[in-house]
């Protein structure tokens, strides 16, 4: 299986890790969005309190999970039409992104459709089921092809481009008419910058019809959650049940006390704003420094990334930051259309982030 699988991205940077770790004041690690602040209490007391559930956890959720999933997407989403029996959760994003095509039954005849810069799981996902990958980030593209899968990231990891309402709506209707699934990673939806990113289960989007749609959302970023491996899918119910069904027999469950800790997370709204204030002073920070480095920052308008360039291969730039002792993601671990620019991540600690300005200037 593994031969089928292309080389961990992260594992060629170890040259460029240890350039950037001899810097006199440490590296900064800025190539993983991994979330470095600390858990809210309200949460880890919800995570204590279920700590003695000796059962076996319900594959579907507790209801109040679910209901409380239901409630957070209507609130701060504006997601409607939405019950408990449309949301399940999962043992992360990554883990479901990477097991979508499989748990749908899809095979060597269905094409899965990937944006042209891209999260490298949707790739990993097609292959692990043997189904045939199509790069495109324009309907137009694909032709008279008709997809199994289509998989659209708004804001984009890398690229913190957002798509718009009408975008999205022409690839629900595109995808509707050819009988496609739309797989929408929402992971950043809550961090929208300089753009109001949008669900794809927004009305304005979907009339309030969730046929044929799943929204992809994770706690990783908004609550800091991402060794608790918090997540969830939401959308088409009849989909949610079909996925429902293969993950009991599987045994994808998520434990009893991170059902409770997601609860809690999703259902208080003052530690998520916090949180997103955290990540737009350091994205201020880090914006100033990169242009004033002399770098040009491309999208970058939502998300948990600054997509930068030097006019250079990212590879050159890698190196170029590495040699100040910071740390980013070439360009090119997203798709060929990334080959001269990097990712930088806005998840380090307050003091990481001003020793990076500093050494930019």
């Amino acid at each position: 299986m593994s031969a089928l699988l292309p080389v961990f991205p992260w594992d060629t940077l170890a040259d460029a890790t240890a350039l950037a770790a001899s810097h006199r004041d440490g590296i900064v690690d800025l190539s993983v969005g991994t979330p470095v602040d600390p858990v809210a209490p309200v949460i880890r007391d919800a995570l204590a309190a279920a700590s003695g559930a000796p059962g076996y956890p319900t594959t579907a959720g507790t209801p109040e999970l679910r209901q409380s999933a239901v409630a957070a997407l209507e609130r701060r989403y504006g997601v409607t039409a939405l019950t408990g029996a449309a949301v399940l959760p999962v043992i992360g994003t990554k883990e479901l992104i990477a097991w979508l095509p499989t748990l749908l039954g899809l095979g060597a005849d269905s094409l899965v459709v990937v944006p042209e810069l891209a999260y490298p799981t949707y790739d990993v996902g097609a292959r692990l089921a043997g189904t045939r990958v199509l790069y495109a980030d324009s309907l137009t593209q694909l032709g008279p092809q008709s997809p199994a899968l289509v998989y659209v990231n708004s804001p984009s990891n890398p690229t913190g481009q957002v798509l718009g309402v009408d975008h999205l709506r022409k690839v629900v209707g595109w995808a509707r008419e050819r009988g496609a699934l739309v797989a929408s990673d929402e992971c950043y939806l809550g961090l929208g910058w300089d753009a109001e990113p949008v669900s794809i289960l927004h009305p304005s989007v979907c009339d309030g019809d969730h046929t044929g749609l799943l929204a992809v959302h994770s706690l990783s970023k908004s609550s800091s959650l991402a060794g608790y491996r918090a997540g969830f899918v939401a959308g088409d119910q009849a989909l949610v049940a079909e996925l429902l069904a293969v993950r009991k027999h599987a045994g994808m469950m998520m434990p009893t006390p991170v059902q409770a800790a997601m609860v809690a997370a999703l259902d208080d709204d003052p530690h998520e704003h916090e949180q997103r204030d955290r990540y737009r002073r350091r994205r201020d920070v880090l914006l100033a420094a990169f242009r004033s480095a002399g770098f040009t920052v491309d999208h970058s308008e939502a998300g948990l990334y600054l997509w930068v360039t030097r006019g250079q291969p990212c590879r050159d730039t890698v190196t170029w930051l590495a040699q100040r002792g910071i740390l980013a993601a070439p360009g090119e671990f997203y798709g060929p259309r990334g080959a001269r620019h990097v990712r930088v991540a806005l998840t380090a600690t307050d003091e990481r982030i001003a020793a990076a300005a500093e050494r930019l200037s």
